[in-house]
C-alpha cells in the first residue's frame, strides 16, 4: 500500500531539532492521520519509540497515577512496556488520544522540563473531555493542527510531482493563459478533490481503485463516527441539539445565502439554544467557523462580528459525501445544476485556504447586500475572494476593488486564468499559491 506524503512530518523535524524542549501537542479530527503520522516519525527518526494509546489500552493511564515527577512516569512506564529503556535526546515517548488521560496532559509540563525524552501527545475533542484536569501545561507545549490532506497533498498523492506543480506556479507567476490540455486536467483532478477530499484512508482507496462508490462507502463510515463520537461524548442535554446542527449543514450551505441561521436548524431556533452545540462540533474538529467583517479593514480581527458566521466542514469531500453519492458523481461529471453547489464550492475554497493556514472571513455589505465570499490579510492589505462555477459578470468584486482599493483582488472558476487590473482571474487549483 502507497504511504501518503505529508507536510506536517517537515514541522516534526522541526521540533526535533529546535532544541526548545517544549512537548508537542498535536490537534485536529479523528481520522486525520495523527498517529499515522507520528509513528512514522517516530520508527524513523529515533533510536527508541515508544506509544501509550489512552484508548486502546486504558491501563496506561495509572502511569500517570499519583506523582508526575518523571523518574516516577518513566519507571511506571517499565512495568507497562516490555524491554523499556530511554537512550537520553534520542527517545521519542507518544502520548497517543490524550483526550482520554487528563493527567497525562499536566504532566506534559515536567516532562518537558526534564527533558531526557522528546514527547508528542495527540488528540481529537481536547477542548471536550478535560474537565478533570488540574493544570494545562503552558509555556511546556508547542500545539499544532493537523489537517486532512490539503489539496497539493492530493495531487502528490495522485502522482503529480513537486515539479509539476513548480512548472504549474510559473503560469501562476506569469498569469499568461493556462495550456488546454494542462487547465482540463488540474480542473478534473480539483472536481476528483471535491468528491474524495483530503481523509487519508479514503485518499488511499481512491489511489486503490478508483471507485467513488468505494470511498463514498467510507466517507459515511467517517461521518457515522462524527455521529457516534456526539452520542457518547456529548452531555445528555447537548447530543439531539449537536445532532441537530451537524445534520442543517448541508441545508444551509444549499441556501442561496449561506450564512448559518438557526432558524434552519428549528423553527424558530436561536442562539441561546444552539451555541454551545457549534462549539461543540468546532472544538471536535469537524467544522470549522467563518466570520462575517462588519467592515473589511485591517486588521481584520478588529471587524469580524461574533453573531454572524458560516459553517463549513472540515473536509470538503465529507461534505460532498453528505448530499449523497448522486451529487458526488454529478460533480465529478461537473454536471450539478442545483443552487446547492454555490455552498459546495463555497467550502472547497474554505478547505484548500483554511489546509494552508490562511485565516479567512466572508463580507457581505449592509447598504446592497453584496457580497464577498471570502477576504483574507496579507501585507497590510485585504484580499477579497469572490468563488464563481463559471465565467462570469463579479458586480459585487468590482465594487469592492472601487471602495476599499485592495492590493489584489482574485476571481476564482472552472475555468483558465486572466487578468484585469488588479483582478486575477484563476482556477481553483491555483488556490494553491495565493
Amino acid at each position: 500500500m502507497p504511504t501518503l506524503q505529508r507536510k506536517i512530518y517537515s514541522k516534526l523535524l522541526n521540533w526535533k531539532h529546535s532544541h526548545d524542549n517544549d512537548c508537542l501537542l498535536i490537534k485536529g479530527a479523528r481520522q486525520v492521520g495523527k498517529t499515522f503520522v507520528v509513528d512514522l516519525f517516530g520508527q524513523n527518526e529515533y533510536k527508541k519509540y515508544y506509544k501509550i494509546d489512552f484508548f486502546e489500552n486504558e491501563d496506561y493511564k495509572k502511569i500517570f497515577e499519583g506523582s508526575l515527577n518523571p523518574s516516577d512516569i518513566y519507571s511506571k512506564m517499565s512495568l507497562y512496556i516490555n524491554n523499556f529503556t530511554i537512550v537520553e535526546n534520542d527517545t521519542l515517548i507518544f502520548l497517543d488520544e490524550i483526550q482520554f488521560c487528563a493527567s497525562a496532559r499536566t504532566a506534559l509540563k515536567y516532562l518537558a522540563m526534564d527533558k531526557r525524552c522528546d514527547v508528542i501527545a495527540a488528540g481529537s475533542m481536547l477542548g471536550l473531555l478535560y474537565k478533570e484536569i488540574e493544570s494545562i501545561p503552558v509555556g511546556y507545549e508547542n500545539q499544532i493542527e493537523m489537517h486532512p490532506l490539503d489539496f497539493e497533498e492530493f495531487l502528490w498523492a495522485n502522482d503529480i510531482t513537486e515539479n509539476a506543480i513548480h512548472e504549474l506556479q510559473k503560469y501562476f507567476i506569469s498569469g499568461q493563459i493556462i495550456d488546454d490540455t494542462i487547465n482540463e486536467k488540474y480542473l478534473n483532478l480539483v472536481n476528483s478533490y471535491m468528491v474524495i477530499g483530503g481523509m487519508p484512508e479514503v485518499v488511499l482507496k481512491f489511489i486503490e481503485t478508483k471507485n467513488y462508490q468505494e470511498t463514498n462507502k467510507m466517507q459515511n463510515k467517517i461521518i457515522n463516527s462524527y455521529r457516534d463520537d456526539i452520542t457518547k461524548y456529548a452531555s445528555n442535554t447537548e447530543k439531539a441539539k449537536i445532532l441537530k446542527c451537524f445534520d442543517s449543514i448541508t441545508i444551509q450551505l444549499s441556501k442561496e445565502y449561506t450564512k448559518f441561521q438557526y432558524k434552519t436548524v428549528e423553527h424558530n431556533g436561536s442562539s441561546n439554544k444552539f451555541a454551545n452545540s457549534i462549539e461543540w462540533l468546532i472544538d471536535a474538529g469537524i467544522v470549522k467557523k467563518c466570520y462575517n467583517l462588519k467592515s473589511p479593514e485591517f486588521p481584520l480581527k478588529a471587524f469580524y462580528d461574533l453573531d454572524n458566521f458560516k459553517l463549513y466542514m472540515n473536509d470538503i469531500g465529507l461534505l460532498t459525501c453528505m448530499y449523497g453519492l448522486n451529487t458526488q458523481l454529478q460533480l465529478i461529471k461537473n454536471g450539478i445544476k442545483n443552487t446547492g453547489k454555490g455552498g459546495i464550492f463555497e467550502n472547497l475554497t474554505f478547505d484548500i485556504l483554511n489546509k494552508r493556514d490562511i485565516y479567512l472571513y466572508y463580507y457581505k455589505n449592509k447598504h446592497n447586500s453584496q457580497e464577498i465570499e471570502f477576504v483574507y490579510e496579507s501585507i497590510n492589505s485585504v484580499i477579497p475572494v469572490e468563488v464563481k462555477s463559471k465565467n462570469g459578470k463579479t458586480i459585487s468584486l468590482n465594487n469592492f476593488i472601487e471602495e476599499y482599493k485592495p492590493n489584489f483582488a482574485y476571481k476564482i472558476i472552472f475555468g483558465n486564468q486572466g487578468t484585469n487590473g488588479i483582478k486575477r482571474t484563476i482556477p481553483y487549483y491555483m488556490l494553491l499559491f495565493i
